[in-house]
């Protein structure tokens, strides 16, 4: 199990990104709040020319994930994981890609290895990694894969943005428009809700998750009249997640889902496609939005932005979202780590 005081595993992403600045920045911010104790698994070589670049003055030490609790007070601690070459802020170069989807790997051991709390992904570039040889969809996607050579049990990731006023999944992600509609099953819905349900308890610490179940067509399809999906595939979804003792309503019309009346209502949005989730969850918290993957057996949260190369090494980049990211993971495995050790207690008080 995760000790309770061990750090945050933090994978590198791109190196030519803005994750290194991201990285430097949020370390510094640790002297204005509450920043939880974190390590980069990536090159210090590296890290260390991003800081010069910048001009910011950040010790970098290489350590053990066990040293870096302890450490991290006094330098950014590193988890060496090597680039093949010197990587250029805003120049992405497809020779690190391996070196990209190592530390990815390497930051997943450590975790299932209890050696870490939580992960926390930098943004990567997809481009940079299809042709080092990527073979999966997306990040998401690769650490489902990991985790199932870990758990030896199939994985089923689900998206939700997690902002300050409002948690949102979509149950399509990268799929073009027009494939919605075909792509989109009741058993996709329901297995969807019951993820996020449950990981809303486990690791949210909500006692009795409410979902709002949106609708795929305007007005949810008006009785039909605008689409048959909402009658024939979201409502049977619905009192399905019903039946399994979750409290979900819909299909309900996505136009009218977002306002503040209307979110005081739930606990997490579900929706059926990407654009349909993001649009709100980027309009109401851009800047400290997280992207949280639910479902798998460790805690992953990610900044909700990419790797923005045309402002890496420019001191420019803004570190909210990943300092969202470190202190919506560390809550996450608190409060899991605590409603363990509750049910723990109670077995063995019977």
């Amino acid at each position: 199990m995760t000790a309770p005081r061990s750090a945050l595993a933090v994978s590198m992403g791109d190196p030519a990104g803005i994750g290194l600045d991201l990285c430097l920045a949020a370390w510094l911010a640790q002297a204005g709040g509450d920043i939880p104790a974190f390590f980069l698994v990536g090159d210090p070589d590296a890290l260390a020319a991003r800081a010069e670049l910048l001009g910011l003055a950040v010790p970098i030490e290489e350590a053990t994930p066990e040293q870096a609790a302890g450490r991290f007070g006094a330098a950014l601690p590193v988890v060496v994981a090597r680039c093949a070459v010197d990587p250029v802020p805003g120049s992405p170069d497809s020779a690190n890609g391996q070196a990209i989807i190592g530390a990815i790997r390497q930051s997943v051991e450590l975790v299932m290895a209890g050696r870490a709390r939580a992960l926390v992904t930098s943004p990567i570039a997809k481009s940079v990694l299809y042709a080092a040889g990527f073979g999966f969809p997306g990040h998401t996607e690769y650490l489902a894969a990991l985790a199932e050579e870990h758990a030896g049990a199939k994985v089923t990731p689900v998206m939700l943005l997690a902002g300050p006023h409002l948690r949102v999944a979509p149950v399509t992600i990268h799929i073009p428009l027009s494939q919605v509609p075909l792509a989109l099953t009741t058993e996709a819905i329901v297995q969807t809700g019951r993820i996020i349900a449950a990981d809303l308890n486990r690791r949210f610490g909500i006692e009795a998750p409410r979902l709002a179940i949106s609708g795929l067509n305007p007005h949810a399809g008006e009785s039909g009249t605008l689409g048959g999906e909402d009658d024939s595939i979201i409502a049977p979804a619905v009192r399905q997640l019903q039946a399994l003792g979750i409290d979900a309503v819909g299909p309900l019309p996505a136009d009218t889902m977002f306002h503040e009346e209307a979110r005081a209502g739930y606990d997490a949005a579900v929706c059926m496609y990407h654009d349909q989730a993001l649009i709100p969850a980027k309009a109401l918290g851009f800047h400290d939005s997280v992207n949280v993957t639910l479902g798998l057996p460790f805690i992953r949260t990610s900044p909700d932005h990419g790797t923005a190369f045309t402002l890496a090494g420019k001191g420019v980049a803004r570190p909210d979202s990943l300092i969202a990211a470190l202190r919506l993971a560390d809550r996450m495995a608190g409060t899991e780590a605590a409603l363990a050790g509750t049910a723990r207690a109670e077995s063995m008080s019977r």
